[in-house]
């Protein structure tokens, strides 16, 4: 497989992760000022995203 086919994808995934989060936190901030209720549910996922994205950056950074 060609080297930037995986810098693509690469890519391609963190620019995922990070409208993942963004979309998520817009809806974590609208269920709150609309409803005044917090849905932790988005708060574990947003969490987990954030420490994933993290743990991978510094795998790929040591790794390479």
């Amino acid at each position: 497989m060609d080297e930037r086919t995986i810098f693509h994808r690469y890519k391609a995934t963190r620019w995922a992760v990070f409208a993942g989060l963004l979309v998520m936190g817009a809806i974590f901030e609208y269920q709150f000022f609309k409803y005044k209720e917090i849905r932790w549910d988005l708060m574990v996922i947003m969490g987990v995203m954030a420490v994933v994205k993290v743990a991978a950056r510094f795998y790929y950074k040591y790794t390479n």
